[in-house]
């Protein structure tokens, strides 16, 4: 169990460690090629900032423990909404940005909806996984589309502000040669690899160790160590008063999740779920986005989660855990 736990933390770090740096290098890469900072703010950050779940669950369905990505995935978005959105109102408010209002919510309700229609029949299977992908290649298509025609008319897109530290990162990157673009880009890919793979290793032992089924360590340990990152990026957002970028973040983190980290695993490795992943699992994903749009479009005057409904937040993903630990 003790080398399993250390295990599972050195994995957590070299993941972290490993993502920035791959991050880096393909958007240094994709800056020397060319692409305009927004672009790859809109592209490669995007999908950079969701490497370590995406690259967990690859690791984890090679290994034959799907389960344990669909977990992650299911468990991360919880985690998302009531750890991370929970915290960082309780430290600030969080004004809704008109963008999220406006496409990522609804888009976020979408890929829920879309999640609950492949899991309903207990299976995922690889049609399954690349109608996900399809989707978020929609979205993806529509973002860059989106952007091309506001700064046509001559506007200042709110994706702009929304990626505003993203892209103040990626300014700093043009100091980067093209050789070290590349080998960040390789370096980190490579140990992203090794990570992941270091993580599924621990968590199946540690399953296995406590008697507990990969989907509930997947759901609690897994998803709250890949949510650490997005916790302590959100709150410094907040901290720094950056808080109309905070529940963007988190929305489309949560979009990725469904539509790229829960669909890989089924292309790779097919999987038939438990009862209990559809009713109380996706249900409490389910009921947490619910309660986002709640708070969005219904109970504010003004679009905002208050430090009150942080507490509801917070207090709703302790009791889920809660819950899972007591049926553990």
């Amino acid at each position: 169990m003790l080398i399993a736990a250390l295990a599972l933390i050195v994995g957590f770090v070299t993941l972290v460690w490993s993502a920035d740096r791959f991050l880096n290098g393909a958007a240094a890469s994709a800056r020397l090629l060319g692409m305009s900072p927004l672009m790859i703010g809109l592209t490669i950050v995007s999908l950079g900032t969701s490497a370590p779940e995406i690259m967990v669950a690859v690791a984890a369905a090679f290994n034959g423990t799907t389960i344990l990505a669909i977990g992650n995935a299911i468990g991360s978005n919880i985690a998302n909404i009531g750890l991370v959105l929970g915290i960082a109102a309780l430290i600030a408010p969080l004004p809704f940005a008109r963008s999220v209002l406006s496409s990522e919510l609804p888009w976020l309700m979408a890929a829920t909806v879309a999640a609950f229609v492949v899991l309903f029949n207990l299976h995922l299977g690889r049609w399954e996984g690349v109608g996900l992908l399809v989707m978020l290649g929609v979205l993806m298509w529509r973002l860059v589309r989106e952007h091309k025609r506001e700064h046509a008319a001559g506007g200042d897109s709110e994706v702009d502000l929304d990626l505003e530290p993203e892209l103040e990162e990626i300014a700093a990157l043009e100091q980067l040669t093209h050789t070290q673009a590349i080998i960040w880009l390789l370096t980190g890919l490579v140990v992203l690899l090794l990570a992941a793979q270091l993580l599924v290793w621990a968590a199946t032992e540690m399953a296995m160790l406590l008697g507990v089924s990969e989907l509930i360590i997947g759901l609690t340990v897994i998803a709250v160590g890949t949510s650490l990152p997005e916790l302590a990026a959100t709150v410094g957002s907040v901290i720094k008063g950056h808080t109309d970028i905070a529940i963007g973040n988190v929305v489309g983190s949560n979009i990725l999740n469904i539509l790229a980290v829960m669909a890989l695993p089924p292309i790779i490795a097919p999987v038939t779920l438990d009862v209990a992943i559809m009713w109380r699992d996706f249900g409490m994903m389910l009921a947490m986005t619910l309660l986002l749009l709640l708070f969005a479009y219904g109970l504010n005057r003004r679009p905002v989660i208050t430090r009150f409904e942080g507490a509801v937040l917070l207090l709703a993903w302790i009791g889920y855990n809660s819950l899972l630990f007591v049926q553990a």
